[in-house]
């Protein structure tokens, strides 16, 4: 049995189309059973509620192999560390008690460096918490997801522009979803591994925030630039759309821990590269939701 974490969000989802297409039965954990596709209901077994509770998650291990994890954005939490780690921890103590063989982790680059990176800082506590359990473990390190542009599809749109805290000519590493989610799914579907240690997800190259302009501006086929803003001025953003002054700032700190070159650190190999370019995804992704 392979549980999945956030079934229905952008990376959980595609985890679990990709897990239904071998025979190896899949249960997910989800607040709300709706948001499930029609086509995956019927096919898997169904926990409702949070992965953050006790109850749910002792419900959703037992008798598990292996456990997709990925904590949920909480954009009013307190603080970060309790969005990630205390979120996590139930499912921690439940790893343990039920004897999970497999975990694989959603988290990030960075692990190492002497930089206070918001929400990476968070997320790799998180992944050391479970890997103090002694659970099979392999975190899945990635930089931004292309996908994140979607969220300025209006202001691609409206206003020919995007925008971000970090410098527009620091080239950076950046990964399409749909390649995480097959990653996950292969480790998932993978009964032979053991140990514990990370995979990079890296993308097939590095771009600018500036080079992603010029891309989208080929795809798009209207001029598209990138404006980088003042820190406060984000911070201030974020907070403005709901969320609470220490997740604003937890994401500030990651965006300035990338600009001073956060995700750069991992060497990028054949094994860690993923073949979905930026140029592809904008044209598979991008294009529809500015368009549409």
């Amino acid at each position: 049995m392979i549980v999945v974490t956030a079934p229905t969000g952008l990376i959980g989802h595609q985890v679990v189309e990709n897990l239904l297409k071998q025979s190896e039965p899949v249960r997910v954990i989800v607040r709300d059973p709706s948001r499930l596709a029609d086509s995956v209901r019927d096919r898997v077994d169904i926990v409702q509620g949070s992965h953050g509770e006790r109850t749910v998650v002792d419900q959703a291990f037992e008798g598990a192999d292996a456990v997709f994890w990925l904590v949920p954005p909480d954009p009013s939490a307190e603080s970060v560390h309790a969005a990630y780690v205390e979120f996590s921890r139930p499912a921690a103590e439940a790893i343990s008690r039920h004897h999970v063989g497999r975990v694989v982790s959603i988290s990030a680059l960075g692990r190492g460096l002497p930089l206070n990176a918001g929400y990476v800082t968070a997320t790799l506590e998180a992944d050391d918490l479970f890997m103090s359990t002694g659970v099979n473990f392999r975190a899945l390190t990635m930089p931004s997801f292309m996908d994140n542009v979607v969220r300025q599809a209006g202001a691609i749109k409206g206003q020919g522009a995007f925008y971000s805290p970090i410098s527009g000519d620091r080239k950076l590493p950046s990964v399409a979803t749909r390649d995480i989610a097959a990653v996950a799914a292969g480790l998932l579907l993978d009964h032979t591994w053991t140990g514990q240690g990370h995979v990079p997800v890296l993308g097939p190259e590095d771009l600018s925030f500036d080079d992603m302009a010029h891309v989208m501006s080929e795809v798009l086929g209207t001029p598209v630039r990138f404006q980088q803003i003042a820190p406060e001025a984000y911070k201030a953003n974020m907070m403005r759309v709901g969320m609470s002054d220490a997740m604003a700032q937890g994401m500030l700190d990651m965006a300035m821990a990338k600009d001073q070159g956060l995700d750069n650190a991992e060497p990028r190999t054949p094994q860690g590269t993923t073949p979905t370019s930026f140029h592809q995804w904008a044209e598979d992704t991008l294009r529809p939701a500015v368009q549409g």
